[in-house]
């Protein structure tokens, strides 16, 4: 017989089962939905997304006004989406989540990609914008003064700082007295009504111009004579400070043959569709030319022409040798001073640690430049202290000793910090026991300490490998890459990889962004296939160790 437990208006429960009466009503919210927000939570909300909406209003204009509806679309996608997302109690996770993807694609997906569709073009100086921007270009830039030339009164002015702003050239028309206002877009006329003009023609007030004094124009003298204002006819360039003339251009296009002819001269120069140029029977190629698709050319450049591929494989061997040695050097300097300050029969180990670590404090470019002078041959701290006459920077193998010395110095308390950390961290029962076990202290820490030091720092020294291995600065602030062959003033004994695209892509022939872009993608290729194979053997060994 089963006896009920309970009494007269009470309600009995099953085990598993809520009470009739507890159970939630429809439209009834759980207690954690209804927790309320906090005034300065809901400021913070309404502040942060006011303030997406405001940079998204005001990067839609530009991309309305070039046509960039793709972009735009994005926008649009990406702003609604934020606005759904926070302004909900939903989609908890995803809040957190959201804001570090779109970090992620902003400021590392599209930087990658860019530079890889940069890559396959011709982009650089002379190949910036497209072939009507490019035949502006050349026939502004050939503009000459013809006898009987029209000459304007100019005033100088800008629309901006005096000091730095972009010029404008407010000219005067001789026969009608009317004042238009130039820059590299072109003449646009002025409202008399918003212009002030002196005897003479020149102007002395324009609404939205700041009109420059003598001295204030003469100290930008250069940026006025290399200003040309496109015209109908041709173009207008200045003849001093108060006059300009309208010139004509002495290359023009001609779209029957699809060629720029030099009228003075005679040369024809026929469009290159493949190089994005214009360029003569001779080879004689015009500076201007404009942005165009190349394919694979960037690429097989660096491997197949001679005076690039040979100094680049060379080089790629010692970029190799340098981050090795400079990572391996640096690992293995901290690790003993670490393992040394870290016995416990050591006296005074924290006012060690402090001098220890000031090479790290220290601004490293400021560094760089100071071991530069150390090495001096004539003056040189280093060979006036050991009596030596070393040219340190002149020979290959000092000049790459010297380097490596420099980032030895450098690099060690950082390797030193971390080691310490990870030494911290390994019990001291598992050592203790080694040494119960008869081993020495050299066969406790191979078979010990370096191991779970190694599982610890991998993925430190792997960052510091892939560093090292760019670490342009280590390299231009100290030799420049010197010494030089004198066959090949480009590559210099101890240039790495990226110093040797710098001054191949940023040298005296100006800026080649593609070239650049396409050796960049070569060193996140080897950068990335050492990472991950390196990342693969510190996962096995962290299985073996776990």
């Amino acid at each position: 017989m089963r006896t009920s437990l309970s009494g007269p208006g009470s309600t009995s429960t099953t085990p598993g089962r809520e009470p009739a009466g507890s159970r939630p009503t429809p439209g009834r919210r759980t207690a954690r939905h209804d927790a309320p927000i906090t005034p300065a939570g809901l400021a913070v909300k309404v502040i942060l997304l006011g303030l997406t909406a405001g940079i998204a209003v005001w990067a839609a204009f530009p991309l309305v006004a070039a046509g960039a509806w793709v972009g735009l679309a994005l926008l649009v996608a990406t702003t609604a989406g934020l606005g759904y997302l926070y302004l909900g109690r939903r989609h908890v996770p995803a809040k957190y989540l959201v804001p570090g993807t779109l970090f992620l694609i902003a400021f590392q997906v599209l930087p990658v990609l860019y530079t890889a569709s940069t890559s396959f073009t011709n982009f650089g100086d002379g190949h910036r914008g497209s072939k009507d921007e490019a035949i502006v270009a050349i026939q502004t830039a050939s503009v000459r003064q013809v006898p009987g030339s029209t000459e304007y009164a100019l005033t100088i002015a800008t629309t901006g700082d005096p000091a730095g702003g972009p010029l404008v050239f407010l000219v005067t028309d001789p026969a009608t007295g009317a004042v238009s206002a130039g820059d590299g877009d072109g003449l646009r006329p002025l409202d008399p009504a918003e212009v002030t003009v002196a005897a003479g023609g020149r102007v002395t007030e324009a609404r939205g111009y700041t009109v420059l004094n003598v001295g204030q124009a003469s100290l930008r003298s250069q940026e006025i004579t290399d200003l040309v204002v496109p015209t109908a006819g041709g173009a207008l360039r200045s003849s001093g400070l108060s006059r300009a003339y309208q010139g004509t251009a002495v290359r023009a296009y001609d779209a029957d043959c699809d060629c720029v002819r030099d009228t003075e001269t005679g040369r024809v120069y026929p469009a290159d569709a493949e190089l994005g140029s214009f360029v003569a029977a001779d080879g004689e190629r015009l500076a201007q030319g404009w942005q165009v698709g190349v394919g694979l050319r960037n690429f097989t450049r660096v491997l197949t022409d001679p005076a690039i591929s040979g100094p680049f494989f060379g080089t790629l061997v010692w970029n190799f040798a340098f981050a090795v040695g400079s990572t391996g050097g640096t690992f293995l300097l901290g690790m003993f001073i670490a393992l040394a300050l870290h016995s416990p029969r050591m006296r005074g180990t924290n006012l060690y640690r402090v001098l220890l670590i000031l090479p790290y404090a220290m601004p490293s470019f400021a560094m760089l430049l100071i071991w530069r002078d150390m090495f001096n041959t004539d003056f040189g701290l280093i060979n006036n202290v050991f009596g030596l006459g070393v040219d340190w920077f002149g020979g290959e193998w000092t000049a790459r000793f010297a380097v490596i010395l420099v980032q030895l110095w450098l690099g060690y308390p950082y390797m030193f910090l971390v080691a310490t950390g990870a030494l911290q961290a390994i019990p001291r029962e598992l050592t203790e026991a080694t040494s119960v076990d008869g081993a020495s202290p050299w066969q406790s820490f191979r078979a010990v300490t370096l191991p779970l030091l190694l599982v610890a720092l991998s993925p430190l020294l792997i960052a510091s490998f892939a560093f090292n291995f760019n670490n342009f600065n280590a390299i231009y602030l100290t030799t420049e890459g010197a010494p030089f062959p004198a066959d090949n003033p480009t590559n210099g004994a101890t240039d790495l990889l990226i110093t040797y695209t710098y001054r191949l892509a940023f040298g005296a022939q100006g800026a080649e962004f593609g070239f650049a872009a396409a050796i960049s993608l070569f060193i996140f290729t080897i950068v990335a296939v050492v990472a991950a194979v390196s990342f693969r053997r510190t996962r096995k060994q962290e299985e073996v160790y776990a």
